[in-house]
C-alpha cells in the first residue's frame, strides 16, 4: 500500500492510527524511510496526519456525549475519567502525551470533553507526535 500511495499513503495511514482505529503508525514511518523518502518530509507528513487524526479524537470529545463515547467508541466512562482528571490538572499540556499508545486516544479525547482551547491543543500534540517520529526515524537509521 505505502509503495503505491507513497507520502499520501503515509500521511492517510498515520490520521487513521491516531483515532481509534489501532495500528502502527511507526510501522509505515519505517516503510517510508525504506523507500528513500527524506527522514524531514516523512517526519512532517506523518506529524501531521497522526495530528489530523488526534484533533479528530478531539473533536469527538467535543461534540459526544459520554454515553456515545463509550457505546460507538469503546472507551471506558473509567478510562475517561481519568484522563480527565489528568487533563484537568495539567490541561493543554496534556496533548503532549496524546501520542501514547492506548491511552492517547483516550487523552485525546478527554482533552474535547474538558474543551481545552484548540490552538494550544494542536500545537502541544504536533509537538509530542513530532518527537515520537524523530525517535523512530532516529532509531530506524541506527538500526539500518
Amino acid at each position: 500500500m505505502l509503495q503505491n500511495l507513497g507520502l499520501f499513503g503515509l500521511f492517510l495511514g498515520c490520521l487513521l492510527s491516531a483515532t481509534v482505529i489501532p495500528f502502527s503508525s511507526e510501522a509505515l514511518v519505517a516503510g517510508a524511510l525504506l523507500l528513500d523518502y527524506s527522514p524531514w518530509t516523512v517526519i512532517l507528513v506523518a506529524t501531521l496526519g497522526n495530528t489530523i487524526g488526534g484533533m479528530t479524537c478531539y473533536l469527538l470529545g467535543w461534540l459526544c456525549k459520554w454515553s456515545w463515547i463509550e457505546k460507538y467508541l469503546k472507551v471506558k466512562e473509567e478510562s475517561l475519567a481519568k484522563a480527565q482528571a489528568k487533563v484537568g490538572k495539567y490541561g493543554a499540556l496534556a496533548a503532549l502525551l496524546a501520542w501514547l499508545p492506548v491511552v492517547g486516544d483516550v487523552i485525546a479525547i478527554a482533552l474535547g470533553v474538558m474543551r481545552t482551547r484548540v490552538l494550544p491543543t494542536t500545537l502541544l500534540m504536533f509537538v509530542g507526535k513530532g518527537l515520537r517520529y524523530m525517535v523512530v526515524a532516529g532509531l530506524f537509521n541506527v538500526i539500518v
